[in-house]
C-alpha cells in the first residue's frame, strides 16, 4: 500500500517536471515571437522580455538535465566502457554514478550559497521578480540530479547483490 502511494507520488512528480519543461518552452517561444513582432511592426517591445528569455533558457537547460538524468540519457562517453568485461563495466559505471552524484552535491551546495547571497543582496531580475528566485533552479535541479545518481548507484549495488 505504501509502495503504491510512493509510485503515484513519483509519477506525479515526473509529470510535473515534464509539464514545467513543456510549459516553459511554449512560454519562451510565445514571448520571443511577440517580442519580434512588436519590434518589427510597432517599433517597441516588452522591457522585461529579454531578461525573462535568458532566465527561461537557464530553467529549460536545468530542467532538461533533470529529465535526462531520470532517463539515463545524459551525455556520456562510453566507448571504452562498452568494451570492458561485465565486472569491470559494472565497477566503472557505478563509480561514474557515485562521482557524478558527489560533483552535483558539491555544485548544488555552492550554488545554494550563491542564491542565498543573491537573496541577501536583494537584486531584481525583472519587474518585481528577484534574482534569487530566478536562480533557485540551479541548486534545486543539481540536488535532484545528485539524488537520482545516488539512487542509481545504490540500485546497481542491489542488482549486483541479487545476482549473486
Amino acid at each position: 500500500m505504501i509502495l503504491e502511494g510512493l509510485k503515484k507520488i513519483h509519477s506525479l512528480l515526473l509529470k510535473t517536471e515534464t509539464g514545467l519543461l513543456v510549459g516553459l518552452l511554449i512560454t519562451m517561444v510565445i514571448i520571443a515571437v511577440v517580442q519580434i513582432v512588436m519590434r518589427n511592426f510597432f517599433g517597441t517591445g516588452l522591457i522585461w522580455a529579454e531578461s525573462l528569455l535568458r532566465i527561461t533558457v537557464l530553467w529549460l537547460a536545468l530542467l532538461g538535465a533533470m529529465v535526462a538524468s531520470r532517463k539515463g540519457e545524459h551525455i556520456a562517453i562510453d566507448v571504452i566502457v562498452n568494451k570492458l568485461p561485465s565486472k569491470a563495466r559494472y565497477i566503472v559505471m557505478r563509480l561514474n554514478r557515485i562521482i557524478t552524484a558527489v560533483i552535483c552535491y558539491v555544485i548544488a551546495w555552492y550554488s545554494l550559497l550563491f542564491v542565498i547571497d543573491e537573496y541577501q543582496y536583494g537584486g531584481i531580475a525583472f519587474g518585481i521578480i528577484p534574482h534569487w528566485l530566478c536562480e533557485a533552479i540551479i541548486p534545486f535541479s543539481l540536488c535532484i540530479i545528485a539524488i537520482r545518481y545516488s539512487i542509481s548507484a545504490l540500485m546497481m549495488s542491489q542488482l549486483e547483490t541479487q545476482k549473486r
